[in-house]
């Protein structure tokens, strides 16, 4: 009898031991110097209805007064050139484009300010849609 609630013990500390390494997976494995973060790239199509209605000037100070008050770390904005399908005509829309790449820790309100980011572009230059990708990455500075 003795033995069996040894062997139940000792099957009930390994199942725990087991169960307690399930609950927080580690993130990627990241070689130092670099710490585990989150890369988020948003790609803000330029065009309003179909000609160039986004100019530089005013990216910039969207830039400045939305996306560097969620994000003052740091942000990178590439040009670039897209294309996507308008849902509303069913046609293909190529566009010149901003991308904007930001490196942050697993945070909920960084993640909401994403989408903020993205509601406040549609709404002051007339889109449909802001793309955001978001993905776990290994970053040093």
């Amino acid at each position: 009898m003795r033995k069996r609630n040894m062997m139940r013990l000792l099957i009930a500390c390994v199942s725990a031991a087991t169960l307690a390494g399930c609950a927080a997976l580690p993130g990627p494995a990241c070689l130092p110097p670099s710490q585990p973060m989150l890369a988020a790239e948003l790609a803000f199509g330029r065009n309003i209805g179909d000609r160039l209605g986004v100019s530089d000037a005013e990216f910039t100070r969207f830039t400045a007064e939305e996306i560097t008050p969620r994000f003052p770390e740091g942000l990178t904005v590439v040009d670039g050139a897209g294309q996507w399908r308008d849902s509303e005509r069913g046609a293909i829309v190529r566009e010149k484009a901003k991308l904007v790449t930001l490196v942050f820790a697993e945070d909920p309100a960084k993640r909401a300010a994403l989408s903020a980011i993205a509601e406040a572009y549609k709404q002051r230059f007339k889109q449909q849609a802001v793309m955001i990708s978001v993905r776990p990455s290994c970053v040093s500075f």
